[in-house]
This record gives C-alpha cells, structure tokens and sequence, in this order.
C-alpha cells in the first residue's frame, strides 16, 4: 500500500507515493526543506485521518506551529485536530509518555536500547501511522559514546508497525552514513547558492520496491509549502 507524502510533484518521483510502514531517511543540509517535507508528511497524515507524531529535539509544539504558519497547507489545523501531535524529547509530556507506554522510569533513556524500545512501545500503543523524528543529532549527542547506536535504533524502528522519517542533517552528499544503508529509503534535498540566488532541488538515491527517478529535481517554497517539479532536472 503506497501512501502520499502530501508534497505536491513528490510522489510523481516515487511511482505515486510511498510504501507505507517503512523507514525513511531524508537528509541535507540546513535550510533546504528537509523540516517542511516532513510537516506537510504528518499533516497530510492528518487529513487522510492517521495519527501522526512529530518527534523533536529541536523546537517546541509551538515553535514548530509558528514556523509552519507561513504556508498555507494547514500543518496549524493538523496539530489542534489532535491528529498530529509535536513532542519534544526533554518536555516531560515525552518522558511520561515514553514511560506510561514502557513502564520506564519516566527519565530520558539512559542508553539507545531503551530510547528504541520506548519509541516503538509508544508507537504501537498509540496506534501511530506516521512518524516524523528530527533527528539523528539526538543520537549523537546522548549517545556519542555508542558507535553502533543509529544502527541499534534504525533496526528497531524499521520494526515499528508505522511509516518512519528520519531527517538527518548532511552537508556533503557524497557523505553515506549507516543510516542510509539501513532505511527502506534515501531522500536527499539539496539547494546550490548561485548567481541568480538559491537553487534547491530534490533526489531520491533509493526506494526499495519502488521505480524511482534518480535525476536531482527542481524543488522551491511556496506559498503552500514545499513543491517539486517532477519535470525539470537541476543541472550540477
């Protein structure tokens, strides 16, 4: 069963959409779209009437609102429906959560054993479609002392009965991390500073069981959020 990422000219890429339960990266570096991929993932998620979570390190429920609030493809309407629900993993609503569903301590997981099993126990008891985990700094930052950590973590979560995106953070694309080895799938965003200005673009470097074109397309903002051209290539 293929779902729709909810970015327009995105599934076009990927044979009409992506195969639902897997695990996907999507890595870049730092604006080129990779936040406002994944919310327009969960808030279509939303309207199709999934459950969805987006895990963050980085900013609050209403940061990320605020931040979406630009474009108009109703991430803001997602979240007060209650089908999407933003957590940040030092909130205590995340460490009671994860604990309620793990019988855990309550306290952030002490190694990436116990983070991955609280994950998957969260998601399976919250019967959540959709997951959104931003990102793999998590990792390296609580857990730089375990080299195989993202290993350990990808493996479960590939597991979990949910589609899963990863972002990662990736500033060289010639760079591949155990992640990308790993995951059902590898979106690469990309945006090129030229004379004219900022040229973005998207690839799809694998997609297990799925046709794919493999070209770097043209992608931008938009008053609706981010837009792929499946028809122009991006020169290199």
């Amino acid at each position: 069963m293929r779902i729709s990422s909810g970015v327009p000219g995105f599934d076009e890429l990927v044979n009409g959409g992506i195969l639902k339960d897997r695990l996907y990266v999507i890595s870049g570096p730092p604006g080129s779209g990779k936040t406002t991929f994944c919310s327009q993932f969960v808030t279509k998620g939303a309207i199709d009437g999934e459950t969805t979570l987006f895990l963050t390190l980085h900013e609050s429920q209403t940061e990320l609102v605020n931040d979406m609030a630009n474009y108009e493809f109703g991430f803001d309407k997602a979240v007060s429906s209650g089908h999407v629900k933003v957590l940040n993993v030092f909130d205590t609503e995340a460490q009671r959560l994860f604990s309620s569903s793990s019988r855990g301590s309550g306290e952030f997981p002490s190694n990436v054993e116990n983070l991955s099993n609280q994950l998957v126990a969260f998601v399976e008891s919250r019967d959540v479609d959709r997951l959104v985990i931003d990102s793999t700094m998590l990792l390296e930052y609580y857990f730089s002392d375990d080299l195989n950590a993202l290993i350990k973590f990808l493996t479960k979560l590939k597991r979990a009965d949910a589609t899963v995106v990863l972002i990662s953070e990736m500033t060289d694309p010639s760079s591949y991390s155990d992640g990308h080895y790993l995951a059902h799938g590898v979106i690469f965003m990309h945006n090129y500073l030229e004379s004219g200005g900022m040229t973005r673009g998207v690839q799809i470097i694998k997609m297990r069981g799925t046709r794919i074109d493999c070209d770097i397309r043209q992608a931008e903002f938009t008053n609706r959020g981010l837009r792929v051209d499946p028809n122009t290539n991006i020169q290199t």
